[in-house]
């Protein structure tokens, strides 16, 4: 009986109703919904969610979303987060015409002909179709002329896929790669490792107070996706340091000869 309403209760999660908005975001009207966090619900239809027309910053990442027509009417939309679902077309939100972020990682995004539709979005400054911290990607992406090919579609790009390729910052991002391929060449060259810096600041430093203000408390999630990104990151990299040492050690092991 219980794993027969835990099954109902999930099946509920598929498609976005107002009882589902309501419940998650403690607003009793749609439109005074600004954020909305749906991750990893099994959401495959979105249901009443165009009836948000006030929503600022919505993520619906890692569901079943194909389709994107709900969101045809939420003009106000700033940022949105669809990686790791099933879309194919984007055409729906061309008429998010507040769009500055959007996020379409891990979907199925097969040419370049499927971005044209955004072109409009004269405000989109940042795009991200592929994550390397999460292994995804679209189709598209297997593009050769991919990168270059939509910096000439959108000129008014800051940031793709996670890259900032113009503006404050940018030159100071094709520093930091020029300085990490650098090392890493060395790294193999020398076949030695680096010695890794201290930490610098005491543990707990980059914790922070939650907030009752909304948009401090959405700045504190997005800080916090961040931290975690990096903690991913963290871990690739000691991982393979790891292995790397492990090699090193073997190939400078002395050779044993049965006797």
């Amino acid at each position: 009986m219980d794993s027969k309403r835990e099954k109902d209760q999930d099946t509920d999660f598929t498609k976005i109703t107002a009882v589902l908005l309501k419940s998650r975001t403690g607003e009793f009207d749609l439109e005074s919904i600004l954020f909305l966090k749906l991750r990893g619900l099994g959401i495959c239809d979105l249901g009443c969610i165009g009836e948000c027309t006030n929503l600022e910053r919505l993520d619906l990442s890692g569901n079943n979303i194909t389709k994107l027509v709900p969101l045809s009417s939420l003009r106000l939309l700033i940022v949105l987060n669809v990686s790791a679902n099933r879309i194919s077309n984007l055409e729906a939100i061309s008429s998010c015409d507040s769009l500055q972020s959007l996020n379409v990682a891990g979907n199925l995004i097969s040419s370049i002909e499927n971005l044209h539709c955004l072109q409009s979005l004269r405000k989109l400054e940042n795009i991200r179709l592929k994550d390397n911290t999460y292994n995804f990607s679209n189709p598209v992406c297997k593009n050769t002329s991919y990168r270059s090919t939509l910096l000439e579609m959108f000129p008014n790009i800051k940031v793709l896929d996670g890259e900032r390729v113009v503006g404050r910052g940018s030159d100071l991002y094709q520093l930091c790669k020029d300085i990490d391929d650098t090392i890493k060449a060395g790294l193999f060259k020398n076949g030695q490792l680096p010695e890794l810096p201290e930490q610098w600041v005491e543990d707990g430093f980059w914790e922070i107070k939650r907030s009752n203000n909304a948009i401090i408390e959405e700045a504190y999630k997005q800080f916090n996706d961040v931290l975690h990104e990096c903690r991913l990151l963290n871990n690739r990299a000691a991982h393979i340091i790891s292995q790397t040492e492990r090699s090193l050690s073997l190939k400078n092991q002395p050779k044993q000869y049965a006797v």
